[in-house]
């Protein structure tokens, strides 16, 4: 969420930077909020000052024991009168929070200027793509070719857009994530997480997922549960040290919503929700493995073959929470771990920053690594890293204490580190044989028991 203060000093130039991303600032609703807000500021501060003074007058009245009922009335008038405007501002106050939960953040100075993908800036290529001395397989006939990857029985079981994966291939997949995990932790300092794969609504807005892309998420429902017992072992009056509700508990304190994650960013930023961090813990880094659900609004007729974009994918994801003197080279930092994935398999890529029309709702910059397919001739993302600055935190309540002991917001960072089943699916393409079979990665093959390659099925 953007500071308001910023907006309200000079909505104009705040205005122009969102509309560098393609966001038009609805001037006109915002000052009629601010211009409404105010008004009622002023006539509670108003009543207030004509409250004290008739206050003072009774005071003297009754010490000169005078009546003093008229004005005591008058008090008592104005106290419903301040009642109703307390009513009138948390109204308006509000309508302003719920007005910039949809407002996206602002482009760092360094953001590339563009409309769209086509104005990224290539910042840097690792790595040559090979050069087969064959026709090159995608991954979806490289992987049915192995027995590995099947689609059509995963469209069976659920729908469109999934995928089941056997033998090798699951195994490989497995292996992917778990180098990742060890890569991150052993080698840069991350701690590792296993989080919940269903988050309530706070979670969701914190994070910048709501309200803006609701269509995008999966909603949990709790069916033959009643709502609020349903929600009852999150959200009562108290809780027992265990994590267990007590079994007096028949009031549910907030009703929530439920949704699986389409991000380990989500249960992981959320960490520090309503917290303040020590100033000498920063920066806190985690890594998480988890499935991610995503339900690709408007992404219909995009990517439609193979494991691209799914509905149901893995990530290992890495989470900074950071001082914000430190969060872009917190970012340059993040964002040379998830490359370290690459370089260990070999994997040839490039790092592109995103201009300010194609990042993120939530994100002040943006680089995104996209790493070489010669099955599509073509470089794709694998990962996209961003500094959020304390767009989140602000949401979130995220906070540190400062050099003057006072609780300051932090600023996120987050990053794939990587895609595992997009990292799969480089792994089959530029690692395939002429003969359909794909020699496995030096840095996976302690994962895979020794195995060298994976064999076609004959």
């Amino acid at each position: 969420m953007l500071d308001i203060q910023i907006l309200r000093a000079d909505t104009a130039a705040v205005a122009a930077q969102l509309a560098d991303r393609g966001y038009t600032l609805d001037v006109a609703q915002f000052t009629a909020l601010e211009n409404e807000r105010k008004a009622i500021q002023t006539e509670t501060q108003d009543l207030q000052a004509r409250r004290n003074a008739l206050s003072k007058q009774i005071g003297q009245l009754k010490a000169k024991k005078e009546d003093a009922s008229a004005l005591m009335a008058e008090v008592n008038a104005q106290a419903e009168q301040l009642k109703a405007l307390e009513g009138k501002l948390e109204d308006v106050q509000q309508r302003v929070s719920d007005f910039l939960l949809n407002v996206p953040n602002v482009p760092h100075v360094s953001v590339p200027a563009g409309r769209d993908a086509d104005a990224n800036v290539e910042v840097r290529r690792v790595g040559e793509p090979r050069k087969l001395a064959f026709e090159a397989k995608d991954h979806v006939d490289i992987g049915e070719g192995l027995g590995g990857l099947d689609f059509a029985t995963a469209t069976k079981i659920t729908g469109a857009r999934f995928t089941l994966m056997r033998g090798g291939v699951a195994r490989l997949h497995r292996a992917l994530a778990q180098l990742m995990l060890d890569v991150h932790t052993e080698e840069h300092g991350y701690t590792e997480i296993y989080a919940p794969y269903i988050v309530n609504d706070l979670s969701m807005k914190g994070t910048g997922q709501l309200p803006k892309f609701e269509s995008d998420l999966f909603q949990v429902s709790f069916g033959g549960i009643s709502g609020k017992r349903a929600g009852a072992d999150i959200y009562v009056d108290k809780i027992n040290k265990d994590g267990t509700v007590p079994d007096d508990v028949t009031h549910v304190v907030e009703e929530r919503f439920w949704y699986l994650i389409p991000t380990a960013e989500v249960p992981i930023t959320n960490i520090v929700r309503n917290e303040i961090v020590p100033r000498d813990q920063l920066p806190l880094k985690f890594v998480c493995h988890t499935p991610c659900f995503r339900s690709e609004a408007g992404s219909y007729g995009k990517d439609t073959r193979g494991m691209i974009r799914q509905h149901q994918f893995d990530k290992v994801e890495l989470v900074q929470i950071i001082h914000p003197e430190q969060s872009y080279a917190g970012l340059e930092e993040l964002t040379g771990h998830a490359e370290t994935i690459l370089k260990k398999l070999e994997l040839p890529y490039r790092v592109m920053a995103l201009c300010t029309g194609d990042m993120g709702f939530s994100s002040a910059k943006t680089y995104d690594i996209e790493v070489w397919l010669p099955g599509q001739s073509a470089y794709r993302e694998i990962s996209s890293c961003s500094n959020f600055e304390n767009f989140q935190a602000r949401r979130m309540q995220a906070r540190f204490r400062n050099d003057k002991n006072k609780p300051e917001l932090v600023h996120t960072l987050n990053g794939s580190g990587l895609a595992v089943g997009r990292t799969l699916v480089a792994v089959l393409e530029n690692y395939q044989r002429a003969d359909g079979g794909v020699d496995i990665p030096a840095a996976l093959q302690p994962y895979m028991g020794g195995l060298k390659a994976l064999e076609p099925v004959r």
